[in-house]
């Protein structure tokens, strides 16, 4: 059943992993122009692993210190905090080993390995973010070498892509959850009043305060 499991992960992780291939393209592309040259990005890729910490990076070290490029790449990615809470009841084995197995936690596989009990499907999980990660790093290198136009990528309509496939994830995801449902809107709502004081990162970063919601007991049915 795990292999089956890792299996059906490797194909629901195709779909992301090619929405993150057009990304790493441009991350690639990205880093190349800024100086970084080909080791260094992919290097960056294959240990780091997320894009929105890697763009974070890389934009804030144009124009700010070391220091301020890495506090806003942790905040960025403080939804994970979040997301292994909700995941750790469905490790199995010791410390070092359910730390291993952490290490597969991205968006998409954390939506795909969510089962209809609460749980999460570890095998699944793994096995949904080996074709992410193989995309990412491989379109990192590519986008390194070719550095393609951004122009170019708009014009093809490959900028919506990674967008495109997240969207098709929290819909299912909507449809399957009331509760997915009630913080999908909370955030929208925590978003569009952040957008009044402050940039769309912070407000996007402050919306992810709705996924707290998913600490709270559930209500258990009565016969």
């Amino acid at each position: 059943m795990r292999r089956e499991a890792f299996v059906d992960g490797m194909k629901l992780g195709a779909g992301p992993g090619s929405a993150a291939f057009v990304l790493a393209l441009s991350f690639g592309a990205e880093a190349e122009a800024r100086g970084w040259g080909f080791g260094l990005p992919v290097l960056f890729s294959m240990f780091a692993f997320s894009g929105s910490a890697q763009f974070t990076l890389l934009t804030t070290l144009a124009s700010g210190s070391a220091l301020a490029a890495i506090t806003a790449a942790i905040l960025i990615n403080a939804r994970y905090l979040v997301m292994s809470v909700a995941l750790n009841n469905s490790l199995r084995g010791g410390r070092l080993f359910r730390a291993l197995q952490a290490q597969a936690l991205v968006d998409a596989s954390f939506v795909v390995a969510h089962r209809n009990d609460g749980g999460y499907d570890v095998a699944r999980l793994i096995g949904a973010s080996v074709p992410q990660w193989l995309f990412w790093v491989s379109g990192t290198a590519i986008g390194a070498l070719t550095s393609p136009s951004p122009d170019l990528m708009h014009t093809l309509g490959l900028d919506v892509t990674f967008p495109a496939f997240f969207l098709i994830l929290a819909l299912d995801e909507l449809r399957r959850s009331s509760r997915a449902t009630v913080a999908a809107l909370l955030g929208a709502v925590i978003a569009a009043a952040l957008l009044l004081v402050t940039s769309p990162g912070y407000a996007l970063l402050g919306a992810t305060a709705a996924a707290l919601i998913g600490v709270l007991p559930e209500k258990e049915e009565t016969a």
